[in-house]
């Protein structure tokens, strides 16, 4: 069991997030949690407080709305006393074909995925940054690490996101601030409901054991389950002459 903390959790209803806060609730941590469905968010608040969390608070918020951000964390601030540990763990996986034909779609797979994300890690970076210390975790994707015909719209906000936490992580180091980047691969959660699934899929509570292992251990990048690590450096190695032959 690790020291009680007071986390910020952006996204808590996807299926990662709320396996992964009841870990938090079990260790006895403060917790806020912001997504856009109300009921759901109260809900998941009861159900962590009775696995033993010794705060809930939540809000509804769209977190695509940019100039919501700073106001939103300056709540979590107040309500929780301080803020230590943020996980931000939502995203969309639109439909790749219909990016390729309208640049909106594309353009609103890339602002969930990346530019909201960002925006939300400039105001946190900058007040951990001041305090001298904190933990970020950000649920990134296998996705990002090479661009592939069935997804690189995901995976290019993916990738920018990737990139972005490595240059944050850089900044960041010298305050103390951890900064950890999340790779899941195949996940079985509702976003994923319309894919045959196969022996590489994991449950999003694996997923959810990993996440809180890499924050405890202060890692900087963590693929999950590991496996992928070997998955993707394999992946990244085949020649671009060769790969664009592929169908992946």
């Amino acid at each position: 069991m690790s020291a009680m903390k007071n986390i910020l959790l952006l996204g808590a209803t996807s299926a990662i997030a709320e396996q992964t806060a009841r870990l938090f609730a079990a260790n006895g941590d403060k917790l806020f949690l912001v997504a856009r469905n109300e009921a759901h968010l109260k809900t998941i608040a009861d159900d962590l407080k009775i696995r033993g969390a010794q705060q809930v608070e939540y809000q509804s918020t769209d977190l695509t709305d940019t100039d919501s951000h700073a106001s939103l964390i300056e709540t979590a601030t107040e309500k929780l006393g301080e803020l230590d540990t943020v996980l931000i763990a939502y995203g969309t996986l639109g439909e790749q074909k219909k990016g390729e034909q309208d640049f909106n779609d594309a353009l609103q797979e890339l602002n969930i995925n990346a530019l909201s994300v960002i925006s939300l890690l400039t105001h946190i970076a900058n007040r951990f940054e001041q305090q001298q210390r904190g933990s970020i975790a950000v649920i990134s994707s296998v996705a990002g690490d090479r661009g592939r015909q069935s997804n690189y719209i995901y995976g290019a906000a993916k990738g920018a996101l990737t990139i972005f936490l490595q240059g944050l992580r850089n900044r960041l180091h010298k305050s103390n601030v951890q900064v950890v980047t999340i790779k899941p691969g195949f996940v079985d959660t509702p976003m994923t409901s319309e894919f045959k699934k196969g022996l590489l899929w994991v449950g999003p509570e694996v997923i959810a054991r990993g996440i809180v292992k890499a924050i405890n251990k202060q890692k900087d990048v963590v693929y999950l389950p590991f496996f992928w690590r070997y998955i993707m450096l394999i992946i990244r190695l085949i020649p671009e002459s060769i790969f664009k032959k592929l169908s992946l």
